[in-house]
């Protein structure tokens, strides 16, 4: 009896203390800057970043870095000290990048288990220290109304363009779509000395914005306007307002075009093709030939 009594207390306090040492998790806050993760050669430290990413490890590591992600977390093993060296987790939905700077070095006589890290974003520790809530008694203040989804698409297809990937706004349920490899834009500005050509689309819920290059084939600046557009669009945004002559550094913008419930192919005005009036006529033959005399009587 006195052996059951006491094994019992035992394996009470070894659980108990199991469990309050798997629940020590490190936050960090992902606010654009690279978020620094210190490694033990030997000692696997896991990372929650709880989203599907992808791993961007440099080449010269090799088999320096054992690094593994399933189901939203990466786990980093070094095999032998390493250098400072920057890690880039790409969401494979939005595209968005999150740096880590990473450091192994070798185990040190005491030293304790590393624990896992997870990665908290902005918006997250807003909302976690109570943002629109009020500790001094005034009302809360109202929230801001809400953007429409043609212009939040149309901010960040410009991101993805022109601004470090690092920096691009993470946009739920944004995704890629692919463009008709037959698509011609030869009506979109008729009126206009430009060439149009479509570089990339995506979409959100019922909306989808395309980026064209416009380039001017003249040799003068031609201002942009969105009224002599042809189509059936929900917004269009050029990225500058006017294009320099051909062959300066000016003369190539970006055109945004949002269209709702159909891509671009459907938002164009139809092609027509040009017809051969001589098609329907006659034989030339039949139109040369004499007419007869109408019978005397």
């Amino acid at each position: 009896m006195k052996s059951v009594l006491f094994s019992a207390p035992l394996g009470l306090a070894f659980t108990l203390g199991a469990v309050s040492t798997s629940h020590a998790v490190e936050v960090m806050r992902w606010e654009r800057l690279p978020l620094a993760v210190p490694l033990i050669v030997g000692q696997e430290r896991v990372v929650f970043v709880e989203r599907n990413v992808r791993v961007g490890v440099p080449a010269k590591l090799g088999d320096r870095l054992r690094v593994q992600s399933a189901a939203g977390t990466v786990y980093l093993r070094a095999n032998e000290p390493i250098e400072p060296t920057r890690l880039q987790l790409q969401d494979a939905t939005t595209g968005e990048l999150i740096l880590l700077d990473i450091v192994a070095e070798a185990s040190k006589s005491g030293q304790s288990t590393l624990e896992p890290i997870r990665i908290a974003e902005q918006h997250a520790s807003q909302q976690a220290a109570g943002v629109g809530s009020s500790s001094n008694g005034q009302q809360p203040a109202l929230p801001a109304p809400q953007t429409p989804l043609p212009v939040v698409l149309t901010r960040y297809a410009a991101q993805n363009l022109y601004a470090p990937l690092r920096t691009v706004e993470r946009l739920p349920g944004v995704r890629r779509v692919n463009l008709p490899p037959d698509l011609s834009l030869d009506l979109l500005l008729p009126s206009l000395p430009v060439y149009a050509k479509a570089l990339s689309a995506w979409r959100l819920d019922d909306y989808w914005v395309t980026a064209i290059r416009l380039t001017n084939q003249a040799t003068r600046t031609v201002n942009l306007d969105p009224r002599l557009l042809q189509g059936d669009f929900a917004t269009a945004t050029f990225q500058h307002h006017n294009l320099g002559p051909k062959g300066s550094a000016l003369d190539t913008t970006v055109l945004y075009l949002s269209t709702r419930g159909h891509g671009i192919a459907q938002s164009l005005l139809p092609t027509i093709s040009p017809v051969d009036a001589t098609l329907n006529l006659t034989h030339t033959s039949e139109l040369t030939a004499p007419m007869e005399a109408p019978d005397e009587e």
